[in-house]
Formats: structure tokens, C-alpha cells, sequence
């Protein structure tokens, strides 16, 4: 059985990046907290923490963290079960893992009326959508929009639909840069809008449809969902733009063949709470409707 005053003091100096810090919060000694960790590491037989300034995990540290907070959440749900609610407050925790895209157009609305009937406190990470299922798998939320089919170990995943999106620009913009039309000689000069680095659509796109590769035209990032479409609808670029936030707007779809469908996954641990259910529930049902 693993120490519980070790871990808490393992997972201290994570999340302080000291051993200082993680001492004031656990209100001991900062060599107390050095001599539970060195405790956990004899008692497992490896080296969890690189003592830098921050201090660093190593893989075996890794490892544990992700194994304590599946534990965390898990613990997190079990009490909901028991008591109705954690720490006398009325409130509960969900801690939700998805893309940028998906919380700017349907996710809070999906899930407004069970937030406000069940008193939810949503915790959110937003990740690029290939990449929250990480997230779930380390154990840092309950559940997550994802592009992944399969679920892991302990876990369901459920179709939710997909997102369709459109290479799309202004109309000033075609007049200064398409004028001529949309071709690989256009594009190469033609400055694009990129979410952000881990966003590959528009790179996976042009090199599909125009034979473009990434390094061939020029670019911005700008990772914000609300910032990325209204730097397009200003002229700054064009870019690729989901159809539920298209039609909204006076942008032009630059090229029926330049369209991108990106299946997403309710990804949620086997065991939940009553909350979590029905979270889960108003996920699913909403995004049928919207996404299909």
C-alpha cells in the first residue's frame, strides 16, 4: 500500500515545482516533505524526482503522478456517490478535457441545464482535440472531447458526430489575394490563420488539395477560437473555420474540395458519479442533434 502523507508530499512538490513550497502548503517542514519522498522512492525502488530548480519528474515520476491523479478523480467520485457533494460545499467538480472549437460553439450550451439543476463546477482544459484524450489518460479529468474512436482501459467512448469545416475569407481579402483565383501559386503567397502549433487541418488541407507543404506559404498563429475567426473576418488571413461558426458570419468558402470532417468521441471513465451521468447524458444527446 502506498503512504498517504508520501504521496501527498510527492504530488506537492510536483505541482510547487519546490520543496519549500510544497512544504508551506502541506504546513510541515521542508525536510519533512524530503524525507516522505525519499520514503516513497525506497519504497518503490526508483528515483521519482530530479532535485532542479524547478524540481522535475522522471518517468518513473511521471508514472506515479498520472497513476495519483486517476485516484484523485476516482476519490473525487466516490465521495459525490457517498455524500451528495465534497467539503459541505453544494456545489460539484467536473473536470472536462476538449478542443478549442467545440467549447466556442456547442459544448456549454449542451450542458447548461444539467450545470445549473445539478450545481456542476466545471474545471475545462482545452487541448487540440487529438490530444485532450492524453489528458483523460493521465488521469486529469473526468471525460473529454476527443478524435480517438477507442476508449482506453476503464473507459467508454461514444460517438458524438462530427464537425465540418471550411477553408473560408473575406470578401476583401479574395479581392486582394485571390483575385486570380484559388491555386497553389495564389497560396503560396497568401498569408494563412493556424490555431495554434498542434493544429495540423490546414496544413493536412493545402497539402491534400494543392500539394502545399506547411514550409510553402506564409502564416500567423493565433490560439484563441473567438480571436482566430474574427482575425479572418478582418482580412488577416483565411483558415479553416467550423461550419457552425461560418454560417454566422459573411465569410466565403474559398473551395467546395477544401472541406475537412473531423469525427469527435465522448471519451468518460466506466464508473461515475450520478452527476457525471447525467453530464454525460447531455453531452451526448445535445451533440447528436447539433453534429449530425
Amino acid at each position: 500500500m502506498l503512504d498517504h502523507k508520501q504521496c501527498a508530499a510527492f504530488l506537492a512538490v510536483v505541482e510547487a515545482g519546490s520543496f519549500e513550497i510544497a512544504a508551506t502548503q502541506l504546513h510541515v517542514t521542508a525536510s519533512a516533505i524530503t524525507l516522505r519522498v525519499k520514503a516513497l522512492e525506497h519504497a518503490l525502488g526508483q528515483i521519482l524526482l530530479l532535485r532542479e530548480r524547478p524540481c522535475k519528474m522522471t518517468q518513473a515520476g511521471e508514472e506515479l503522478w498520472h497513476y495519483l491523479n486517476k485516484v484523485r478523480l476516482l476519490e473525487q467520485d466516490l465521495l459525490h456517490q457517498f455524500s451528495g457533494k465534497e467539503n459541505n460545499s453544494p456545489f460539484f467538480k467536473a473536470s472536462i478535457a476538449t478542443n478549442a472549437d467545440t467549447l466556442a460553439t456547442w459544448f456549454l450550451p449542451a450542458l447548461q441545464h444539467v450545470i445549473l439543476k445539478e450545481k456542476i463546477l466545471l474545471n475545462i482544459h482545452v487541448d487540440d482535440q487529438d490530444h485532450t484524450h492524453a489528458l483523460l489518460q493521465a488521469g486529469q479529468v473526468n471525460a473529454c472531447v476527443s478524435t480517438l474512436s477507442t476508449p482506453q482501459h476503464g473507459c467508454y467512448a461514444v460517438y458524438l458526430g462530427h464537425i465540418r469545416y471550411y477553408l473560408v475569407a473575406s470578401e476583401n481579402f479574395i479581392r486582394q489575394w485571390f483575385h486570380q483565383g484559388i491555386h497553389r501559386n495564389t497560396l503560396r503567397h497568401a498569408p494563412a490563420v493556424i490555431f495554434n502549433r498542434k493544429d495540423e487541418m490546414h496544413a493536412d488541407v493545402l497539402l491534400k488539395q494543392f500539394g502545399l507543404p506547411k514550409t510553402a506559404y506564409p502564416y500567423h498563429f493565433i490560439p484563441s477560437s473567438e480571436s482566430f475567426l474574427h482575425a479572418i473576418e478582418l482580412g488577416l488571413g483565411y483558415g479553416m473555420v467550423p461550419e457552425l461558426q461560418v454560417k454566422d458570419t459573411n465569410l466565403i468558402i474559398l473551395s467546395p474540395q477544401a472541406t475537412l470532417d473531423i469525427p469527435l468521441y465522448w471519451h468518460h471513465w466506466q464508473q461515475q458519479s450520478k452527476q457525471l451521468q447525467l453530464l454525460t447524458q447531455h453531452v451526448v444527446h445535445y451533440a447528436q442533434q447539433i453534429l449530425n
